[in-house]
């Protein structure tokens, strides 16, 4: 498989090698440039892959039979991997039904955006830029906050950041970290956790079919064995990032849950 990244020049007229760098996440405006509707190719690549989700989910649950068919069948795997072994694992059948929605849209969405950064000529997560993980990550505090107050409005708050069992003086020392660990640490985490793997990753990749194209193409010579090592790695890395794709939607899906579950928790 020959990754789309190969088609960027980064082997100039120079001869030189030039190794991606962080401005492809900051690509030029296809679209209204200068306004606050501004369309970048990520952007593209982001409102391609909610449609493609959109339109498996809707082919998927559109007259649904008690035999299901190959396609259906598939479907209700996915949704019910988030259900048995995320939603009702941690929170249980009722609690695990009322936040199913939320849940299963974060995991689908992040693993359909995840997954554009191996697929060629596309070659870049819609997650590799800060504003949709701190989007999820901001809907994730925001129904963690809410699950909380919802199940105990007194006692939320107090049971957040004065967890019981400690001794009243530990206090001045407990709560300020609690404070932090629950109310800001929380989001950050969530948002850089994803965001940093997806960048990483891309860079990864570039570099190495970029790479590839270099010793192939301009060194030449007996460079070409290490563009053969290079090609080879790069695929091996095609394979491991699909696999990040996937954990790190269950990863930040299972978060949220568990952030949930301490919430409605009756102390935590």
């Amino acid at each position: 498989m020959i990754h789309a990244a190969t088609l960027i020049a980064t082997a100039s007229t120079d001869g030189e090698f030039h190794p991606p760098s962080m401005w492809e996440f900051f690509p030029e405006a296809i679209f209204f440039e200068g306004t606050v509707f501004e369309i970048t190719r990520i952007n593209l690549i982001q409102f391609l892959a909610t449609a493609v989700l959109v339109l498996i989910f809707l082919i998927g649950t559109h007259r649904m039979k008690v035999v299901p068919g190959r396609f259906q069948s598939v479907v209700e795997m996915g949704l019910d991997f988030v259900r048995v072994n995320i939603a009702e694992d941690l929170l249980g059948r009722v609690d695990g039904r009322r936040f199913l929605p939320l849940l299963t849209t974060i995991f689908f969405m992040i693993l359909f955006m995840n997954i554009t950064g191996i697929i060629p000529f596309l070659n870049m997560p819609g997650t590799g830029v800060i504003a949709v993980p701190l989007l999820l990550a901001v809907i994730s505090y925001v129904t963690f906050i809410y699950a909380g107050l919802k199940k105990s409005p007194k006692n939320f708050v107090k049971n957040s950041l004065f967890p019981s069992g400690v001794p009243p003086v530990l206090y001045l020392i407990v709560t300020p970290l609690e404070f932090i660990s629950t109310f800001i640490i929380r989001p950050v985490t969530l948002t850089l956790r994803l965001l940093m793997n997806m960048v990483v990753g891309h860079l990864m990749l570039v570099l190495f079919f970029s790479a590839t194209q270099f010793f192939f193409f301009t060194a030449g010579g007996l460079w070409s064995l290490l563009g053969a090592g290079t090609l080879a790695f790069g695929l091996a890395y095609t394979l491991f990032e699909i696999l990040v794709a996937v954990l790190q939607a269950y990863v930040f899906t299972i978060l949220t849950a568990v952030y949930i579950q301490l919430a409605v928790a009756e102390e935590h």
